[in-house]
């Protein structure tokens, strides 16, 4: 955005003395306002020997949040405010003409147009500008056309208000509509291009069609030209959100789109048609105003009052500020302040700063800290009390199980919360029973997810074309509930082993995972779901209380994928599993001190008999001397008889006072092995 240092004089006139330059504005400009590109003179003034002047180059992107900077007014404003000046207002509304106006303005939705305001000139004589009138536009960037598209150029440049000039004659019928695009519809515009509408671009249309795209741009049909001697004058405001949506959907970006985008000042419509008689006075002094302007608007929504406690100021910005201060801040940056004297201001916020700018106190603490200067701020060191914070026990709990599984070999994945009726019925989970989601992201993620085994599932599918063998788990929320009440979510843990090679010793080889996440945790006979393998699934005890489930994926599920091998899984509800940890009494049992030595036995027993119970016998039989038992794996075939099953089982013996010699740890070993033949089972030694 370029401004004129000399154009900013007229409207500050203490800049007028050179004081400060044009570099120091920049300067001050950048370090209160936005951000300052460049200064550069303005070298064709010379050669029309015109007084030098000086452009100021500032960001866009600084301006994003300020539509009232989009003009040259704006930012007199925010020059008057830095350097302690006064502002002087070019526009007369006074000279705005009163009485029936010669044209009428329809808006078929306040919504997309706020505001719109039309006024007929007669007596209109199209030729060139005054020289001033040129270079000022071409000095920042802007070409000159003819006095009259000058002119609206010029308020575009100043209030900043865009407008746009039809040729009254070739408007059909006596009415201007503000409407939606139909279906088919056509327009041509200044640029010669022709654009097919849509039913959400927003037009302006006379009795035959559209004539110009609200906010973008004119149409070549009513384009003002040499012959022209009538002209009605657009000052209107439109939606910002429509206004950005049609130009970016026919990549049509002008001068006024890009300040509409911005979200204009719907106040400004009736002193951009003021400031376009006197303008026409001076540049066509034929041109006169035919009766009254149109003004057809909606109900706007001005900010309210704004309370804004002193010391609220004062604490925010960490320097204490007088009230004083607070009050001739605010003022020169054009806000009303009530009550003076009072510890708390009553602020009103005005109009050009209520569209996307200012709306909290939080928003004026920052207009008074820009204003002082941030780095007039001394810096001091935050106080920070060197307090432990409580524990949390189930962040702590959920990061002894993520470590726990990370150093079995494990990779921890992130799935999305959502999931698609295909999916959750594959889980035997019933799509009704999920919270639907409004505004999907994708038709695959519909629905808010109640279990992690579709997204660990899916992660399996997708990877075993990676890695033949892999270990995944995950730690998440499932969502129960419905649409009408508050959802509950519950933390979950599932895990999964999967090999293209693997056998049913996966199963057990992720048991023994289980344990090292929750010790002595046991298994107990599960009926199997349909996804489950019918006789390799359990359920999951742990200190007395179910917390899940262990099983094997059903072979055809992983068929139907196209995916060989086998996949353990288990899943636990880890909200009910730190509760139980909450509740346990601890005991400290002394670390060893001396090695322990082991052995291996292997247990031959019926098929159907629960391995945890072998190792439960196992432990008793050991006793005191039992330092640790772990599964090794099972078996069931020749020379086996049908029916029986071997589990090997890997025993460590020690004692706390002593080694424990050979001797000692052969009577152990042997001790087990009768007390386990007297309960009737075989041992293979």
């Amino acid at each position: 955005m370029k401004f004129s240092y000399r154009w900013l004089a007229e409207l500050v006139p203490g800049l007028a003395d050179d004081s400060p330059g044009p570099l120091e504005l920049a300067r001050l400009i950048t370090m209160k306002t936005a951000e300052c590109e460049g200064v550069e003179p303005a070298s064709h003034l010379d050669l029309h020997g015109l007084a030098p002047d000086y452009i100021i180059d500032i960001d866009n992107k600084s301006l994003t949040h300020r539509p009232d900077l989009w003009g040259h007014i704006g930012m007199a404003r925010e020059v008057a405010a830095i350097t302690g000046g006064s502002l002087v207002d070019p526009v007369k509304v006074s000279l705005l003409p009163t009485g029936q106006p010669e044209i009428r303005v329809r808006i078929a939705d306040h919504e997309l147009c706020p505001r719109y305001s039309a006024l007929v000139m007669e007596g209109v004589q199209v030729d060139l500008s005054p020289v001033w009138l040129q270079n000022r536009l071409e000095s920042i960037g802007i070409n000159a056309i003819n006095n009259i598209v000058d002119v609206t150029n010029l308020i575009l440049a100043e209030l900043p208000q865009p407008m746009h000039a039809f040729d009254a004659d070739k408007l059909t019928g006596d009415t201007i509509h503000v409407r939606l695009a139909r279906r088919h519809e056509r327009l041509r515009a200044l640029n010669g291009e022709t654009y097919d509408l849509t039913e959400e671009d927003l037009v302006i249309a006379d009795a035959s069609g559209p004539v110009a795209l609200a906010g973008v741009i004119g149409g070549a049909e009513t384009a003002i030209s040499e012959g022209s001697r009538r002209v009605v004058l657009e000052s209107a405001n439109f939606n910002a959100a429509r206004v950005r949506l049609t130009s970016a959907r026919l990549k049509l970006r002008t001068d006024a789109s890009v300040r509409f985008e911005k979200a204009l000042d719907p106040e400004n419509t009736v002193r951009g048609l003021a400031r376009a008689v006197e303008l026409f006075q001076e540049v066509c002094p034929s041109a006169r105003p035919v009766g009254g302007f149109a003004d057809d608007r909606g109900v706007l929504r001005p900010v309210g009052p704004i309370l804004l406690p002193v010391n609220f100021v004062s604490r925010k910005l960490g320097t204490r500020v007088t009230l004083q201060r607070v009050v001739a801040i605010l003022r020169a940056l054009g806000f009303t302040v009530s009550e003076p004297q009072a510890e708390t201001l009553i602020v009103t916020v005005p109009s050009w700063r209520a569209t996307k700018d200012i709306s909290l106190r939080d928003d004026l603490v920052e207009e008074i800290g820009r204003m002082i200067g941030y780095n007039e701020i001394p810096p001091v060191a935050p106080k920070v009390s060197c307090v432990v914070p409580p524990a949390n026990p189930m962040r702590l709990f959920l990061r002894s199980v993520r470590q726990q599984l990370a150093s079995q070999g494990f990779t921890e994945v992130y799935n999305y919360s959502f999931v698609n009726e295909a999916e959750a019925e594959r889980f035997s989970l019933s799509i009704s029973e999920h919270i639907a989601i409004r505004n999907p992201i994708g038709s695959e993620l519909t629905h808010l997810r109640r279990s992690l085994l579709p997204g660990l599932f899916k992660n399996i599918v997708d990877n075993v074309r990676h890695s033949p063998a892999f270990r995944i788990f995950e730690v998440g929320q499932e969502i129960h509930g419905n649409a009408s009440s508050l959802p509950n979510e519950i933390t979950r843990g599932a895990a999964a082993i999967y090999d293209a090679h693997g056998d049913e010793q996966d199963f057990f080889e992720l048991k023994r995972v289980l344990e090292c996440v929750f010790p002595s945790s046991c298994l107990s006979a599960a009926e199997a779901r349909p996804f489950e393998h019918p006789t390799r699934t359990a359920y999951i005890h742990w200190r007395g209380t179910v917390i899940g489930r262990i099983f094997e994926l059903h072979p055809l599920l992983l068929q139907r994928e196209g995916v060989e091998g086998r996949a353990v899984l288990f899943e636990t509800d880890l909200d009910l599993a730190q509760r139980l940890t909450a509740s346990r009494l601890l005991r400290y049992t002394p670390v060893r001190k001396y090695p322990t030595s082991g052995f291996d036995l292997s247990v031959i027993s019926d098929i159907r008999m629960p391995a945890d119970k072998i190792q439960d016998a196992l432990a008793q039989l050991a006793g005191s001397h039992l330092a640790s038992i772990e599964f090794i794996r099972q078996y069931d075939g020749p020379p086996l008889l049908p029916g029986q099953k071997s589990v090997s089982y890997h025993i460590e013996a020690g004692a706390l006072d002593h080694t424990l010699s050979a001797e000692e740890v052969a009577e152990i070993r042997n001790q087990i092995i009768e007390g386990m033949r007297g309960r009737g089972f075989e041992l293979r030694v």
